[in-house]
C-alpha cells in the first residue's frame, strides 16, 4: 500500500528531465518517475498478481506517455517469455469482414496486458504445420491462435505433445483437452435451413465451408438435420466453398442454377461468398427475396445495407476474439488450470 500511495503522489503530473532527453526511456525512468523501484516498475508491467491494480495503471500511464518500448531480448533474458502471442491465419481467409474483426478483438484484449499480437500469415499451398513449426522452433512468441480447425488438426496434436500454450478459433476431436471458443455451426446450418423452409423453399442449395475443416462439416450436418426433418431437398455446391474467390463463387453460381432452375434457397458461410452469389443469381436475372432466398452469417452488420432482402445472422467476432486472448494468456501463465473453452450459440429469433 505504501509503495501504491507514493506512485500516485508521484506520479502525477510527470516531472521534466528524463523525458525531454533524447535517451531511449528505460525501467529506470519509470522508476524516477513513479518513485517505485525498478523491480516494482518491471512487475507491474508484467501483470504480476501481487501488484495492486491502481499501481499498474499508474506504470502502464507513464510508460505510455514517455513512449517506452520493452527490450525483448531482456525480457526474454529474464522471464523466459517473449510477451508476444501470434494469430496464425491463411492469407485465402475472409479478410474483409471475419478475419480483419477477429485480429481487432484480440489486439483491443490484449490491450493493458504485458503481451502483443503479431499476425503470421500462411498460403493456402503451404504446409499448415510450417508456420506453427517455426514459431515454436524459434521461440519468437508465448503462444498461438489460429482458426480453421480439422477434426484431427496436427497443429493441436504437435502443440499438446510438446506443452505449448495456444488457443483455437474453432473445435476439434481433442476439444476437450484444449482451449477453444467456437461458432456452433451446427445450429447456423439448422436455424438457415428453417428460415428459408419458413419462407417457402424447397430446393435448397449450401456454399458449405471446406468440409475437411470442423465447422464445415458441422454447417452441412445441421443444415441436413433440418432437411431431412422438413423433407426439403439439400445439395452441397460442388466445386466452391465459402472460402473460394468471389469470382468463382459467382461463375459456379451461374452454372449451378443455369442447371437447375429449380433452386430456391442458398445458405452460405461467409459475407463474400454471398455478395458473390447474390451477383451470380441477378445475372440469371432471378430476384432476391422473390425468386430466391439467401441464408448467411456476418461478424459486421453489412449484408442487409447489400441487399436488404439477405437473411443473415450474426457471429460475435469480437467476443470470440476476446475470449482467445484470454484463453491463450491463461495458458501461458496458469497451464496447470483447466483450458478455457466457450461456445456461441446462434438463435432464430425470427
Amino acid at each position: 500500500m505504501a509503495l501504491e500511495s507514493k506512485a500516485e503522489e508521484t506520479a502525477e503530473p510527470l516531472p521534466e528531465g528524463p523525458t525531454s532527453t533524447r535517451a531511449k526511456p528505460t525501467l529506470k525512468t519509470i522508476s524516477l518517475l513513479s518513485g517505485l523501484a525498478v523491480p516494482t516498475v518491471s512487475r507491474a508491467l508484467n501483470d504480476a498478481p501481487d501488484i495492486g491494480a491502481e499501481t499498474k495503471k499508474i506504470v502502464r500511464r507513464i510508460a505510455d506517455e514517455i513512449g517506452y518500448v520493452p527490450n525483448r531480448a531482456g525480457v526474454r533474458l529474464r522471464t523466459g517469455r517473449t510477451n508476444v502471442i501470434s494469430l496464425v491465419l491463411s492469407t485465402e481467409h475472409d479478410v474483409m469482414n471475419h478475419t480483419a474483426r477477429l485480429i481487432n478483438s484480440i489486439a483491443g484484449a490484449l490491450q493493458g496486458t504485458p503481451f502483443h499480437l503479431i499476425v503470421t500469415p500462411y498460403f493456402p499451398t503451404d504446409d499448415i504445420m510450417k508456420p506453427i513449426r517455426y514459431i515454436v522452433e524459434t521461440g519468437s512468441a508465448d503462444a498461438v491462435i489460429f482458426n480453421q480447425t480439422q477434426p484431427d488438426d496436427p497443429r493441436v496434436a504437435w502443440l499438446m505433445e510438446r506443452h505449448f500454450p495456444f488457443a483455437t478459433h474453432g473445435r476439434t476431436r481433442w476439444s476437450d483437452r484444449h482451449p477453444y471458443f467456437d461458432f456452433d455451426n451446427g445450429a447456423f446450418g439448422e436455424i438457415g435451413l428453417n428460415r428459408l423452409v419458413r419462407a417457402g423453399r424447397r430446393n435448397i442449395l449450401s456454399i458449405a465451408p471446406p468440409l475437411d475443416q470442423n465447422y464445415g462439416r458441422d454447417t452441412v450436418l445441421g443444415a441436413r438435420r433440418a432437411a431431412s426433418a422438413h423433407k426439403v431437398q439439400l445439395r452441397i455446391a460442388e466445386g466452391i466453398t465459402s472460402d473460394s474467390s468471389s469470382t468463382r463463387v459467382r461463375s459456379r453460381i451461374v452454372e449451378i442454377l443455369t442447371a437447375d432452375p429449380s433452386i430456391d434457397g442458398i445458405i452460405c458461410s461467409s459475407t463474400s461468398a454471398t455478395m458473390a452469389a447474390v451477383a451470380g443469381l441477378e445475372s440469371c436475372n432471378l430476384r432476391l427475396g422473390q425468386d430466391i432466398d439467401i441464408f448467411s452469417k456476418e461478424a459486421i452488420p453489412f449484408l442487409n445495407l447489400f441487399r436488404k432482402e439477405i437473411m443473415a445472422i450474426n457471429e460475435d467476432v469480437k467476443e470470440a476474439g476476446e475470449f482467445l486472448a484470454r484463453a491463450a494468456i491463461q495458458a501461458i501463465k496458469e497451464p496447470h488450470l483447466p483450458p478455457l473453452q466457450g461456445l456461441e450459440v446462434p438463435r432464430d429469433d425470427t
